[in-house]
């Protein structure tokens, strides 16, 4: 049995546990989460963190870091690389085959909170994309309650625990506790948020509440589950175990760190040289308080003089250039890692590598996610007692490819010529983004003739054969 535990060592070995605490696993983990998730919050949320990401200085006053905090703006270099990242691997449709019709009609409201199966894909891939992988729950009602199976997405670091045995040569999970957050009506007008932990094994489930005023967690719920194994499916983007990944954008999420701090900096400085600091040089001190403004005349001295003192901006360009410097690494180390190219400049064969390499990453990502539909397809079709769980198939396509009209001329004469078939000429002009994604390229070709083009003349010469001569008698006619 594999329960996360044989490749670490417990610093509270031999204590007791409980329901709601994390295996050793998702204590090696969760560490790598901490950054993503405060910068998926935003800049609210980095400031909460204070000193932790934006360090105080030696001789810095509390009131002015406060004031430096308040100023201060996370670029959001990596929420966009995130939503960037998701939108490619959706930018199509998810197609499926051999759904049965009713599953479709459920698929429009996949989770029971109005998204639909792409919209679900498109949010479960930035989870996969930011944790390094996320699992789906296929649930349904208690037997002999009405309702329908919907698919419930987990992070890890809602994953508490899992244990796994090897049935029939695949790694099958026995036990899984997953974190959940419910809200329940309070009041006449207003809901309180319960937090829970589902226990799931084979064929039951347990749910544990936390109790208010303890804080202890109590069974609250129990029953029997409708399928004989746990409907939990994984994907990863960046595997090193079972349940157990890295972030694929942690280095990312560090240098949009690196620039939130030189922004801050920058930002400061430019906040306190913004306005000229008038000096005064000659005046003993014991002179009395001098003042310069609209209206104000100032007597001078014998040796004295006034000037504008300002920053020259030397030590801002430097700053500046650091930006753009993090700025172009973020947006380099983005694409090389998931598309494969690079903004420098490079040897064709050398883009021809880093392009294979990079698209494989992605790929990755694609078929996880794939697969993890498919099973989730199939536990649907289960939940419903049909034959009809299909597949799918997750967009790999990730840049725009579509066809200049001068390539679909040419397309055309390759066709006309007879150098390619019909079918070629509809998977380019459908991979060109010519045709619709609902265009379906074997129902095209079986309405053409098994893969010919028909013949407009053919079928005008059949109809004048058929048609009745002067001697034919009036039911002829009339038929």
């Amino acid at each position: 049995m594999y329960s996360g535990y044989n490749y670490y060592s417990r610093d509270k070995a031999g204590t007791e546990t409980f329901v709601n605490d994390p295996n050793a696993a998702w204590q090696i983990q969760e560490p790598h989460w901490i950054l993503i998730e405060d910068l998926m919050g935003g800049s609210y949320e980095m400031r909460k963190k204070h000193r932790r990401y934006l360090p105080q200085e030696p001789r810095e006053l509390d009131e002015s870091y406060d004031n430096r905090l308040a100023r201060s703006v996370c670029p959001p270099f990596y929420q966009r690389l995130e939503r960037m990242l998701a939108g490619m691997l959706t930018r199509k449709p998810v197609r499926l085959t051999d759904v049965a019709d009713v599953i479709r009609e459920q698929l429009f409201d996949v989770d029971l909170q109005g998204n639909d199966l792409n919209v679900w894909t498109y949010e479960t891939a930035r989870k996969v994309i930011r944790y390094g992988h996320c699992g789906v729950l296929v649930d349904a009602p208690a037997a002999g309650e009405n309702g329908r199976p919907y698919w419930v997405t987990y992070s890890p670091r809602e994953i508490l625990g899992w244990r796994t045995e090897l049935d029939d040569g695949q790694q099958k999970f026995v036990q899984l506790r997953l974190l959940e957050h419910v809200f329940e009506p309070d009041g006449l007008y207003g809901e309180k948020e319960v937090e829970q932990v589902r226990v799931l094994t084979p064929g039951k489930f347990e749910i544990h509440r936390k109790d208010s005023e303890t804080g202890d967690y109590k069974l609250f719920d129990e029953g029997v589950m409708s399928l004989p194994e746990i409907p939990f499916s994984v994907a990863y983007s960046n595997r090193i175990n079972l349940m157990e990944s890295r972030p694929p954008m942690e280095d990312i999420a560090e240098l949009n760190l690196k620039a939130y701090q030189v922004q801050s900096d920058l930002d400061n400085q430019l906040h306190i040289s913004a306005v000229p600091m008038l000096a005064f040089y000659g005046f003993p001190q014991s002179a009395e308080e001098v003042s310069a403004g609209p209206g104000e005349a100032i007597a001078f001295p014998a040796e004295g003089r006034a000037e504008y003192i300002e920053s020259k901006g030397t030590s801002y360009n430097a700053q500046f250039q650091r930006l753009e410097q993090l700025s172009d690494q973020i947006n380099e180390l983005g694409l090389a890692a998931v598309l494969g190219q690079k903004l420098s400049a490079e040897t064709a064969e050398a883009k021809k590598i880093d392009r294979s390499q990079g698209d494989s990453t992605m790929k990755v990502v694609a078929q996880q996610v794939q697969d993890m539909i498919d099973n989730s397809l199939a536990y649907h079709a289960q939940y419903l007692g049909s034959n009809e769980a299909g597949s799918s198939f997750v967009n790999r396509d990730f840049l725009a490819s579509r066809l200049e009209p001068q390539e679909i001329q040419s397309l055309l004469s390759l066709y006309t010529a007879g150098t390619i078939t019909q079918k070629t000429l509809l998977d380019q002009l459908t991979e060109g983004e010519v045709l619709g994604d609902e265009f379906d390229v074997e129902e095209e070709l079986e309405a053409t003739e098994m893969g010919g083009l028909i013949d407009m003349q053919q079928p005008q010469q059949e109809v004048k054969e058929e048609i009745p001569t002067e001697s034919a008698e009036p039911e002829d006619e009339a038929a």
